[in-house]
């Protein structure tokens, strides 16, 4: 007997959403060290915070419609934790050291519910 692997289908989302969080924390990061001003659009980086928080929303919302079910749970439930620190941000400030350390520690669930989505459940 054969065991089926599959993919979770909500795995793009997943996907766009570390993407958003990635190109979110790089502009965020060339911004602090200066090698890009925003100062006439800052609201680029306001727009990726959103579509991080958004696509992270839906991906977690993926344990509850999506297949296979296991799966699903297991990635939703390993990108969850990052929700925290997404939602601090705003409330943090901008200029200080609070602000990248709280979106940094969004990093490791974001690549969690990553890698878990990605990998085919072939579990019993």
């Amino acid at each position: 007997m054969t065991h089926r692997r599959e993919r979770t289908n909500a795995a793009p989302l997943f996907v766009a959403a570390a993407v958003a969080y990635g190109a979110n924390a790089a502009l965020g990061t060339a911004v602090a060290t200066r090698v890009v001003d925003t100062r006439n659009f800052r609201w680029v980086h306001h727009a990726l915070y959103i579509a991080t928080c958004a696509l992270t929303v839906a991906a977690v919302s993926a344990a509850v419609w999506a297949r296979p079910r296991r799966a699903s749970r297991r990635a939703a439930a390993s990108l969850a934790p990052s929700l925290a620190p997404l939602a601090a941000i705003p409330y943090l400030g901008t200029h200080t050291r609070r602000h990248p350390l709280t979106a940094l520690a969004a990093a490791p669930f974001v690549v969690a519910g990553l890698v878990s989505a990605r990998i085919p459940s072939d579990r019993k």
